[in-house]
């Protein structure tokens, strides 16, 4: 399993996952510009299966049309982000579904709070790509429109939950790293240890 943490913009982050055995691929936020990520999978013959979408922002998903255009590849993103995106989603997930690339496997996690229907992926139980969940460091902003607070704060504890050794990739590069250990960011972050809704809001 290969995955590939690429720079969108000025500070997004795109991912590229791949199964080395079988070429199977999935585009993780194509962000408002793809012709990395293209790249790659032209020239390493990749098959691109999957674009997924954490959540509906443009910045995240400004190129979607463009890459499942030239590679035919199905869209994948919540139910209710989903409806705010400009292209028919292929394939609605929800808490607990699982999708594989070859021998990779990719479970979805739900965790409302930027948006209303913003997912995290652990792919083969070591990495945990976040979107605009959390941050390195901080988390997703919750006062644009579909945000709240409160299901971040839920969100929030749910990954306190997860495993020390996943390795966060974030879904903007905000922190003083560009990824990091869950459990690193357990002992550091102060969004991850606000112990009520009011620390939260006061951060």
């Amino acid at each position: 399993m290969t995955v590939r943490q690429l720079r969108v913009g000025s500070d997004n982050f795109s991912y590229l996952i791949h199964d080395r055995d079988t070429g199977q691929a999935a585009l993780v936020d194509p962000g408002m510009d793809a012709s990395k990520a293209m790249g790659i999978v032209r020239d390493e013959g990749l098959e691109l299966r999957y674009v997924i979408n954490t959540h509906h922002h443009s910045d995240h998903s400004m190129s979607n049309g463009e890459v499942i255009g030239e590679t035919g590849a199905r869209l994948v993103a919540s139910t209710e982000d989903g409806k705010r995106l400009g292209k028919k989603v292929d394939m609605e997930v929800d808490d607990g579904d699982m999708l594989h690339l070859g021998g990779v496997s990719i479970r979805f996690l739900k965790t409302p709070g930027h948006t209303p229907g913003g997912i995290c992926l652990i792919v083969d139980d070591s990495i945990l790509i976040i979107g605009d969940t959390l941050f390195i460091g901080d988390c997703g902003r919750c006062d644009l429109p579909g945000g709240s607070l409160k299901e971040m704060f839920r969100s929030l504890r749910r990954l306190k939950g997860l495993k020390d050794d996943l390795v966060v990739f974030p879904g903007h590069d905000y922190g003083e790293k560009p990824h990091d250990t869950l459990g690193n960011q357990k002992r550091t972050s102060c969004v991850l240890n606000a112990e009520s809704l009011e620390d939260l809001s006061g951060i």
